[in-house]
């Protein structure tokens, strides 16, 4: 954990899974993404569950909440599930006042709930007496999934939170003095990215605007965003700012960097200026 303004801010890693590496790179040939992670012989990548840990005073906010371990034998294989146990992560869930979610996709919000010990077919929040922090509009976009994203909102993701004490966003809010958050659209409808501002900096949490510290080119988006020409506005403008403002980028995915500032080249081009170590 490191002083920043009013806070002490962190990251914790909940563990890793994999996801097939052409999915995560788009467009963006295999000889080329290649080189950046290797993918194993099923072609799948090794990717952080990456969370931003934020304390002021008597609150503790966390960003996502990693996968969560409600996995069948079958799903754990094929994602290759490797949990990291809260007290090797070096953080006490018990602590936690406030849940920042991103949003519902499984590998940012399955750590929300668990099976109950003795009870293994009912489900119970991991983080009861926290407000959790959600946009509107990727709730409603979670209960109600198109095809395509149908296989990444799990409904034990969701429905869980009739339970929790929800509080719903819309668009940029400070939920916090100085946390913002703000929505963006072009990875799945209503995400949301957090913001840590000290006066003079900013330390955020960008989530799958830009999951690894390899996708800072403008080109190199996921095959899972659901709207590339969003996206791309929406992630130019947010390096922008960041390249300007200095900001420090936490990497939700990046399985060697957590965290990092942006440069633009003299081509225009956008890349890793520094590793920043919390």
């Amino acid at each position: 954990m490191m002083a920043f303004g009013r806070f002490r801010v962190g990251v914790v890693n909940h563990g890793f899974y994999r996801l097939d590496g052409g999915a995560m790179f788009g467009v963006v040939p295999k000889t080329i993404w290649s080189r950046l992670i290797p993918p194993d012989d099923e072609n799948c990548i090794r990717l952080a569950t990456r969370s931003l840990l934020i304390e002021a005073g008597d609150k503790v906010f966390i960003a996502d909440v990693g996968s969560g371990d409600k996995w069948t034998d079958k799903l754990r294989r094929i994602y290759g599930i490797q949990n990291i146990p809260a007290d090797q992560a070096g953080f006490e869930p018990t602590s936690v006042t406030d849940v920042v979610l991103s949003h519902l996709h499984f590998d940012h919000a399955g750590g929300i709930s668990r099976r109950k010990p003795g009870s293994p077919a009912d489900l119970e929040l991991c983080y009861p007496e926290a407000n959790v922090f959600l946009q509107a509009e990727n709730y409603e976009t979670a209960r109600n999934p198109n095809p395509r994203e149908r296989a990444s909102y799990f409904p034990e993701n969701v429905r869980i939170l009739e339970r929790a004490r929800l509080r719903l966003t819309r668009g940029s809010e400070e939920i916090y003095q100085d946390l913002w958050v703000h929505q963006n659209n072009g990875h799945t409808r209503g995400q949301q990215w957090l913001e840590v501002r000290n006066g003079r900096e900013s330390i955020v949490f960008p989530s799958d605007l830009i999951p690894t510290s390899h996708h800072l080119p403008l080109p190199y988006s996921m095959g899972y965003d659901m709207s590339a020409e969003t996206l791309l506005r929406e992630k130019k403008d947010f390096l922008d700012r960041a390249a300007a403002g200095q900001w420090v980028l936490v990497f939700v995915h990046d399985p060697d960097v957590p965290a990092g500032r942006v440069k633009i080249d003299d081509n225009g081009r956008y890349g890793l200026a520094e590793q920043v170590v919390f």
